[in-house]
């Protein structure tokens, strides 16, 4: 699981993406791409973190733009239409994230 999980990590967060814009943004897929990859800028939270980087922590509610507050605004920016682009990316990227997690509890011993 050491292999796979880095693998599936990355392409949940800028794979994914790009299938999600061709398939349900076909004429803007794109801009649509880039958009679901600029959330990502959501992970500058890491750097409040001490250390810097863990491998086994757990981002979901450690980073303020990760907490379960955070992800509620992410899921009423659904509601937005001018929004919902990015609350999609924020989204999957929370569902990624919270992916780790579960796979941390075996794999972090």
């Amino acid at each position: 699981m050491r292999i796979i999980q880095p693998i599936l990590h990355y392409f949940l967060h800028f794979g994914l993406p790009v299938f999600i814009a061709w398939f349900f943004f076909r004429d803007q897929w794109k801009k649509t791409t880039l958009l679901l990859w600029l959330t990502m800028l959501v992970d500058l939270d890491h750097l409040l973190a001490a250390p810097l980087f863990n491998a086994c922590r757990c981002s979901i509610n450690f980073h303020p733009l990760h907490s379960y507050p955070a992800i509620a605004c992410y899921v009423l920016l659904l509601f937005i239409p001018r929004c919902r682009i990015i609350a999609i990316g924020l989204l999957l990227h929370m569902a990624t994230d919270q992916l780790d997690c579960f796979i941390n509890q075996y794999t972090c011993l």
